[in-house]
């Protein structure tokens, strides 16, 4: 037992420093992501966009989920939401009140993401489980608000922390590598590797880095098999209990080098960011050092500077304080870590099943639906099939056909230029942002076809709003399908009419 807890405390011990450097690169994320959805508000959580409240709770609500989100169909009242969301997201990049700020962003996350999970990735699971995670860890120790008003007899004598939630936060980035290598088991990932090439063929997400090295298909086969046993290799570096710190060093400089690449080649919206902050944490004490002291000097604790003199004379805001004086606390200190702890590891534990089981592991039994609320409930559900078990071929690009009174046929995807299907010289641009891209990718699966006519009469509303001197009466939303097929033969495009409407009027 005594050989456990030591390897245990050798491999899951990390420093206050990074986690407080991890919360602040989480914190701006949030509000990076807010500033995004808010662009779509009315489109994408209200009930004049896309996905009214009504067919979100009978199409794609789970009876588990929660959402103040959709407590009402009004824009007006998300933007309210996003303006809280975005208050307490503040409050923790900046430390203030960190653990409250850190349960009320997790809740407000979780509520905004289950109000429309038709325009979710892989990076959101990863953030929320990140939240989720911190808000058992003290990541607002240092270079926070709540830092400068520590009491001097409460400094910290050391910055390493070790407790079941530094394990599960391990673990995690763990569990998002391994099972994404275990989901990649087809030969196109571990034995052909053609993945790689499969991806770049999509020109929905092609980025101009991607553009350089497509041509090449045995660098990309390199790539393709070089990504497969990274992801599948990886994780278990943070495992070895000596030389701790330079394995993590490794993990940390690989997994950067992987996602920057990612983002030079792929659109992927904030994925490759989120996962960058995920292994922010794991910056072993010489590093942190480095770092203090080069680039975060003002921060610096016991004194700590300049952003102690910002916050010196800044006073919390009036608040109604109600105090309870209760002689004995209702659970002793060290009953409530340990209750805490026990809490985070049965989560852990879950976690695990949940994702071995989803990733086929064999050997194990599977998770049984009647104990799959609590992953839904607690939104700690994860499956991590980026690209698996093959790449997604049914490429190509949507022309909206808007037809005028006077006969016209206008593009409204291409600002009401007349319509053709000539292929546009940048597909992606087609798209105003990464949750457009992904919510035109789950509009061409048959088991979404409830999509189709809300995200027409949309579009419709919106342009004859818009373009008063020049309304349609009917739109058509054609997919110009383009199949990705092997060695760089290029595929006939097909026209399929996904949906049709008409502006009736009222």
């Amino acid at each position: 037992m005594k050989q456990l807890e030591v390897y245990l405390r050798k491999v899951f011990t990390v420093d206050l420093r990074a986690l407080a450097f991890m919360r602040i690169w989480v914190a701006g994320i949030i509000l990076t992501d807010l500033a995004i959805r808010s662009t779509d508000l009315e489109a994408h959580y209200s009930n004049t966009g896309v996905l009214p409240l009504h067919v979100l709770h009978r199409f794609a609500w789970n009876p588990y989920f929660f959402s103040l989100h959709s407590l009402s169909g009004l824009w007006q009242v998300q933007a309210v939401l996003f303006i809280v969301a975005a208050v307490f997201a503040v409050f923790l990049l900046v430390g203030y009140k960190t653990r409250l700020a850190t349960v009320v962003s997790w809740t407000l996350l979780v509520s905004l993401q289950n109000r429309n999970t038709l325009i979710s990735q892989g990076g959101d699971d990863l953030l929320r489980m990140l939240l989720f995670w911190a808000i058992f860890l003290p990541w607002g120790k240092f270079y926070s608000y709540d830092a400068t008003k520590a009491k001097p007899e409460n400094e910290l004598q050391s910055t390493n922390y070790f407790s079941a939630a530094t394990v599960a936060y391990i673990m995690q980035i763990f569990l998002v590598y391994f099972c994404t290598a275990l989901l990649k088991n087809s030969p196109e990932w571990n034995s052909e590797g053609t993945a790689l090439y499969y991806a770049l063929s999509l020109d929905q997400i092609l980025m101009p880095g991607g553009e350089l090295i497509y041509p090449y298909p045995e660098l990309l086969r390199f790539l393709t098999l070089t990504t497969w046993y990274t992801e599948l290799i990886i994780p278990f570096l943070l495992l070895i209990p000596f030389y701790n710190s330079f394995f993590r060093m490794v993990v940390v400089s690989v997994l950067l080098m992987f996602h920057i690449g990612i983002s030079l080649t792929l659109f992927v919206g904030l994925f490759y960011l989120i996962n960058i902050a995920s292994v922010a944490g794991l910056l072993p004490p010489k590093v942190m050092d480095w770092i203090d002291k080069r680039l975060l000097a003002s921060f610096r604790r016991p004194k700590t500077g300049q952003f102690k003199r910002i916050f010196q004379r800044f006073k919390s805001p009036a608040t109604v304080n109600f105090q309870l004086q209760i002689h004995r606390p209702l659970i002793s200190a060290p009953l409530k870590r340990q209750l805490r702890d026990v809490f985070v590891a049965s989560v852990l534990l879950y976690c695990f099943w949940w994702n071995l089981t989803g990733a086929g592991v064999k050997n194990i039994p599977k998770l049984p639906d009647n104990a799959r609320w609590a992953g839904y409930l607690l939104r700690v559900d994860q499956h991590w099939g980026m690209f698996s078990p093959v790449v997604f071929k049914d490429d190509g690009w949507y022309v909206l056909e808007g037809h005028t009174e006077d006969g016209k046929m206008l593009d409204l995807n291409q600002q009401g230029k007349e319509a053709d299907y000539i292929k546009p010289a940048s597909v992606m641009a087609l798209f105003k942002n990464d949750r457009w891209r992904k919510y035109s990718e789950n509009y061409l699966f048959v088991h979404n076809s409830f999509m189709r006519p809300y995200y027409c009469n949309y579009l419709v509303r919106r342009w004859n709003e818009s373009h008063p001197d020049q309304p349609v009466k009917e739109l058509q939303v054609v997919y110009m399908k383009e199949p990705s097929l092997p060695d760089y033969q290029v595929a006939e495009p097909t026209r399929e009419m996904l949906c049709a409407c008409a502006n009736l009027p009222e």
